[in-house]
């Protein structure tokens, strides 16, 4: 289907506003209604574009964690850039507001927890690479502590974890990821 600039300024100003939404409220609560009344258009379209709520959500959390190629960097580094690659997607524009719609929604919503479990399971486990021995567990424990991190610092927003600057933050986090992605595990 092609569509024009003004259709596509549309789509874009829905997705926009159905992020912030989501983010804001999560899947439950979200509704095409405010979605569309936060972008200034009618609710038909928002079904015209994205043909339902769960359509909107799919398109809104399509996310590319665009993490750095790992087989690069000296495997002692690996834990550290990491842990600063997903600090910068949580607390910049575009990723970190995705990834906050979909922690927040996958909680609630089995959609969600399913996108979340693809996106960390397919994206960190090919970061990790083929060859690395128990990969798939590796990568579920990698996922559990940078997830539990977004989860207390942009979710919950417990206060210990917020006041903590991004260099303390990965002082304490790289070692425990780098352990979970280098180390034999028992």
């Amino acid at each position: 289907m092609a569509f024009t600039a003004r259709s596509e300024e549309t789509r874009a100003a829905i997705l926009a506003a159905a992020r912030r939404r989501f983010a804001a409220d999560g899947y439950e609560r979200a509704t095409v209604r405010a979605i569309a009344a936060d972008a200034d258009i009618d609710p038909s379209m928002v079904i015209r574009y994205y043909g339902s709520k769960e359509g909107l959500f799919a398109a809104a959390v399509d996310v590319d964690l665009r993490l750095p190629d790992l087989a690069a960097l000296p495997p002692d580094r690996v834990g550290e850039v990491f842990v600063r690659h997903f600090l910068a997607l949580w607390e910049g524009p575009g990723p970190g507001e995705v990834l906050t719609v979909l922690l927040r929604s996958a909680v609630t919503n089995e959609s969600a927890a399913e996108r979340m479990r693809m996106i960390f399971a397919t994206q960190v486990a090919t970061a990790l690479g083929p060859s690395v021995e128990d990969g798939p567990t590796r990568a579920a424990l990698v996922a559990g502590q940078v997830l539990g991190v977004a989860l207390c610092r942009y979710i919950l927003r417990l206060p210990p974890m917020v006041a903590l600057d991004a260099e303390t933050l990965v002082a304490y986090l790289a070692p425990t990821v780098q352990r979970y992605i280098g180390a034999p595990l028992a």
